[in-house]
């Protein structure tokens, strides 16, 4: 297959080609491989490809025999390094498949390597020691988001359709917008973190992907969603499948729009202009749009800190298990200045701590759940500006204790990790762009718990209404291609 056919197909329909023999899942790796030796030179987004070594499990279904990459981190593949962009982690593979990993391969995805992640997730940039940093194939000056950053921009340039990623404060969307992708960010307990942990990061993460279509991210969804035995708790089962969903029309819905953030920050006027046009869209296709006042519960900086304490103390216990298990030190040598910093923070948090931080989450759910009532969706910008150049996340980190870091994080994203605090649905849907740098600009939309299905059928008809998939980005794999 040639590489300017491969990139435009999405997941979908590369599966239907499989489906009907016109092409054999080997052609699709080698044109998926084709097409990362022409980008990722560029971008550095994926960190390590493995051409020919897959074999999912033979079946049929909507991502059968497509290309597929993971992130690194998250999800292990059994003799495979799992690293979290981190050099405590370096160069040791993983003894088996996560179970996520069996429901990719269940899936029929073929993985042809992993994708860029920050220093264990810990930023929505990514630009980590380890690897270096990834750039944003819309302008190779600019971050690609993170900390699925290296999936994104890899899904962005064409390299796979969909990619693996995770959420736990906004790491699927700020990515997608970043980078002018969807990406969703699916309901607590939608998809098993098991069986290693109960609740990743204390139920604030997620896994999911981004992708160029809708419809890609809810056949992926539709395979990886449902529990595993010994769970804590699950999610409502959908009532049909996603994939479904994304053709439904959404009847009318209640839409309240959100545009000033919660911090403090203001909205750009780029991003202020791209809310404007997507309001009349929305109020073009029937739903009642109105402006809406949405109030935490808590103040920011208690916001802050309860996120602050959780990462945190996730992160501390990550290192010493990781740091014993593999005879590392935990110091300068292994991991970068701010998660040092992070480390020694979390190694503080006291039980009693903890339990402050989950009354924090309790009164954000409850307080936001109950615009849920009022409001079948919410409406923000997934982010309150352009994406930013590289490097400006990490200026003067040395100055910031690890309350200091969230909140450096959160300001530059303060719409993303609310939903994750709630465990609501939130998705970053690339509806506009800016007139004058032609950069991507998402919209985050966000439901009550366990209403993915209302943001996949409103998702499905935005994209009818005003289709993306033809805007590419200027590091593109089509570009010039046979």
């Amino acid at each position: 297959m040639k590489r300017s056919e491969y990139v435009s197909f999405d997941a979908v329909g590369l599966a239907g080609l499989v489906a009907r023999g016109e092409v054999s899942p080997t052609e699709l790796e080698e044109a998926a491989l084709a097409a990362a030796d022409a980008v990722n030179p560029r971008l550095n987004a994926v960190v390590e490809t493995w051409p020919g070594e897959d074999v999912p499990v033979p079946g049929s279904g909507p991502l059968a025999g497509v290309p597929f990459l993971i992130k690194d981190l998250g999800v292990t593949m059994a003799g495979k390094r799992a690293e979290f962009g981190s050099r405590l982690a370096a160069g040791i593979p993983a003894r088996t498949d996560s179970s996520l990993m069996r429901r990719f391969r269940r899936a029929g995805l073929v993985t042809i390597g992993r994708t860029s992640s920050p220093e264990m997730g810990f930023s929505l940039t990514t630009e980590p020691v380890l690897h270096g940093a990834t750039r944003n194939p819309w302008n190779t000056g600019l971050s690609a988001g993170g900390s699925s950053g290296g999936a994104a921009a890899a899904v962005a340039a064409g390299i796979v359709p969909v990619a693996h990623a995770t959420d736990a404060g906004g790491s699927i969307r700020v990515p997608a917008a970043y980078n002018g992708l969807f990406g969703l960010k699916s309901t607590r307990a939608r998809v098993s973190p098991g069986p290693d942990v109960d609740e990743a990061y204390s139920g604030l993460a997620v896994h999911g992907s981004v992708s160029r279509t809708v419809r890609d991210s809810a056949a992926l969804l539709d395979r990886i969603q449902g529990p595993e035995p010994g769970d804590a708790y699950v999610a409502p089962r959908p009532v049909r499948p996603y994939l479904d969903e994304v053709s439904r029309h959404p009847g009318s819905l209640r839409i309240g729009v959100l545009t000033r953030p919660w911090g403090g920050r203001a909205t750009t006027p780029p991003v202020a202009g791209a809310v404007g046009r997507t309001v009349a869209l929305l109020e073009h296709l029937g739903h009642r749009v109105e402006e809406a006042e949405a109030e935490l519960g808590v103040s920011w900086e208690e916001f802050v800190v309860a996120n602050a304490r959780l990462w945190c103390a996730h992160l501390a216990a990550s290192a010493v298990e990781l740091a014993a298990a593999l005879g590392r030190p935990i110091d300068s040598s292994t991991l970068e200045p701010v998660l040092l910093t992070c480390y020694a923070y979390g190694r503080q948090v006291t039980g009693a701590d903890l339990v402050n931080a989950f009354a924090v989450r309790n009164r954000v759910s409850r307080t936001l759940g109950r615009h849920f009532t009022e409001y079948d969706v919410l409406l923000t910008p997934t982010l309150p500006e352009l994406p930013l150049p590289l490097g400006v996340y990490d200026g003067g980190v040395d100055k910031l204790d690890a309350p200091g870091w969230l909140d450096r994080l959160f300001d530059r994203a303060p719409f993303a990790a609310v939903f994750n605090i709630t465990g609501t649905p939130a998705m970053s849907v690339p509806l506009e762009s800016d007139p004058a740098t032609g950069l991507p600009v998402g919209m985050q939309f966000a439901a009550g718990y366990g209403q993915d299905d209302v943001l996949f059928r409103l998702a499905g008809q935005l994209e009818r209404a005003r289709p993306w998939n033809g805007r590419v980005p200027e590091v593109w794999a089509g570009a010039d291609a046979a």
